[in-house]
């Protein structure tokens, strides 16, 4: 099992350079960077119109010194050729340093570190009441399967499914948050005014009133994946010899079900638990996070991408790369651990 980790860690390495990599380059030809935002800010209001270059790159600036150019250049490290701010970038990150954020002016572990806390909350909510829900509907839909019910829940889970998170986040604001038809949720943000002038109870209620839907939105697109997986394992366990003897000694239907299938059964989903949460940590929460204006990390991607701090988005995706990279290592070690039929030298080949 050693050996195995160590070389999943091993393989790590070249992929997390490779993401970094990748997004380094694009950010050096995507126009309208760190420096041309400033330039842009500095000539608002002149009557020249500088052309905008790549992410280092600036032309046409007009009416501005050129000493005060190059110390803008200087200041967000745009003085140095791209290959040499690759090679410090590089040497910063095996650090696990990410640097300072262009516009924020602290370090972006710090920028991130204060947008966890409502990402997290928002992906517990979110893995917390898929399961709640999705394992006993895909029980219900295992146990009567190809009945009506079967079928009319398989339309509304896949509905849900095919519907993106975000879209079914526009409907319930146009439907519930007062964009045309009911006020009866906030639009934005995870707490009043007024919060902290409420009580304890009160300050409960008034942020489960805030998450309705952003997590309802985050929930309905996740029920399909969990409520198949349940519904298919346990047809398939439904259906082995262990099943039908306990049937054949008498056992009651709910103990064959609750006590020897279901413990078989749980064993994909338990096992999926980290890459749910992660799934939901970073995938649709994220444009939720923006379309409901929750200050978390998908709120900073997006001021980041749109402010061209460069450090910021970069800091995040390797974040993002790592954390995604360590879920599933972990979810292969639980894998072992649950089901000790599975070992590591088949799942190298």
């Amino acid at each position: 099992m050693l050996a195995y980790i160590l070389r999943r860690l091993l393989l790590m390495v070249p992929t997390l350079i490779g993401v970094v990599t990748i997004t380094f380059v694009v950010t050096q030809f995507v126009p309208g960077g760190p420096v041309e935002q400033v330039l842009t800010q500095l000539r608002h209001g002149s009557a020249h119109g500088g052309e905008m270059g790549g992410g280092g790159g600036y032309h046409g600036s007009q009416g501005i010194d050129p000493q005060q150019i190059e110390q803008i250049r200087r200041q967000f490290g745009f003085d140095k050729p791209p290959l040499v701010r690759y090679g410090m970038m590089l040497k910063a990150y095996a650090r696990f340093d990410l640097g300072q954020s262009y516009f924020v002016h602290a370090r972006v572990w710090d920028v991130i570190r204060s947008k966890l806390p409502v990402s997290i909350t928002l992906g517990l909510w979110t893995v917390f009441l898929t399961y709640l829900i999705s394992v006993p509907l895909g029980i219900a839909k295992a146990v009567r399967n190809g009945s009506r019910f079967d079928t009319a829940t398989s339309v509304l889970v896949l509905a849900g499914y095919a519907v993106p998170g975000f879209v079914l986040g526009v409907l319930l604001l146009m439907l519930f948050g007062g964009g045309t038809f009911w006020q009866l949720f906030p639009m934005r943000g995870l707490t009043s005014d007024d919060f902290d002038e409420l009580t304890l109870a009160g300050q409960a209620l008034d942020y489960l009133w805030h998450i309705v839907l952003p997590v309802t939105a985050a929930v309905i697109g996740n029920f399909a994946i969990v409520t198949i997986l349940t519904k298919n394992t346990f047809l398939d366990e439904i259906g082995r010899q262990y099943v039908l003897t306990a049937r054949a000694k008498g056992a009651p239907e709910r103990d064959v079900l609750w006590k020897h299938v279901l413990r078989n059964a749980a064993i994909p989903l338990v096992t999926g638990l980290p890459a749910a949460f992660v799934g939901a940590f970073l995938n649709g929460n994220l444009l939720i996070e923006t379309l409901f204006s929750l200050d978390g990390m998908g709120q900073l991607s997006y001021d980041s991408v749109i402010r061209r701090d460069y450090p910021v988005v970069l800091g995040s995706l390797f974040l993002f790369t790592l954390i995604g990279l360590l879920t599933k290592l972990i979810a292969d070690v639980c894998y072992v651990l649950v089901d000790p039929r599975i070992q590591f030298n088949r799942l190298d080949r």
